[in-house]
């Protein structure tokens, strides 16, 4: 037995190209996340991060392999993941506290208590006072963190992320890794979570995984021995300046052709 909540056992995915021949897009993957552990998936553009995300959340099939959450094999979507997209993915004819409520049908909860979970989440996101308001009023950020909200309502195992905060500026995106930051240490959740960007996966994460270049293969394994609670002033330290610039170099060696990430 082990207290791992989300394990990755040799995943691999091919597809079918336009010309007919097979494209391998991951290749024998394999790691573990331990209970309220925080980890980052970063990669070169199209090394398949996003589709590994989507194999753990049940939206793709594995050609080999499994995906186990407290030991039961994923064999499609389900409510012990939260999954949180780029895209804002809420309901626009609902209101803010609507969607969230709308995540909660299903489950044992009475009408009263639904509006109590959402407006609890709400609260935690920052978000009370925008609670009757329609997505189109609302920003980038604020759409995003209803989603964030909705995800965690109906207190899934493991959240999954796939560069939730990819389409903000730069300032909306530093507040949303400290908003992310803050619920994490508060209430402990195992997140997976992709993205390109280095530096937010080094201020994120307990662990950052390297993939190499299609077929994405995972190459190094590093462990960020950062203190914690993590706040903005961190990224000027020695100690990140240091995990930035080793994560970096490997991830563009690991990047066949010039640019580097994207």
């Amino acid at each position: 037995m082990t207290n791992n909540k989300l394990t990755v056992r040799n995943v691999s995915k091919w597809f079918a190209g336009d010309n007919g021949e097979i494209v391998n897009a991951i290749d024998d993957i394999s790691f573990a996340l331990a209970e309220n552990e925080f980890v980052s998936l970063v990669g070169p553009s199209g090394c398949g991060k996003s589709t590994l995300l989507s194999i753990a959340a049940g939206l793709t099939e594995p050609s080999s392999g499994a995906v186990l959450v407290d030991g039961d094999i994923v064999r499609g979507p389900g409510r012990d993941r939260g999954v949180v997209f780029q895209t804002y993915t809420l309901f626009p004819w609902m209101d803010v506290r609507a969607n969230i409520e709308f995540a909660l049908r299903g489950e044992d909860f009475s009408r009263a208590e639904r509006r109590r979970v959402a407006d609890e989440h709400l609260e935690l996101v920052g978000l009370s006072q925008f609670a009757d308001a329609m997505p189109s009023q609302l920003s980038g950020g604020m759409r995003q963190r209803v989603a964030i909200a909705r995800a965690l309502s109906y207190r899934p195992r493991v959240l999954l992320m796939d560069e939730p905060f990819g389409a903000l500026d730069a300032m909306t995106r530093q507040l949303m890794q400290e908003l992310l930051t803050r619920v994490w240490e508060e209430h402990r959740l195992t997140v997976l979570f992709v993205t390109h960007d280095i530096d937010e996966a080094v201020f994120l994460s307990d662990r950052v995984l390297l993939m190499s270049a299609r077929p994405g293969r995972l190459v190094e394994d590093v462990r960020i021995d950062l203190e914690r609670p993590r706040r903005f002033e961190l990224q000027t330290s020695a100690e990140f300046v240091e995990y930035r610039a080793h994560l970096l170099s490997t991830v563009r060696a690991a990047q066949p052709i010039p640019g580097g990430i994207t």
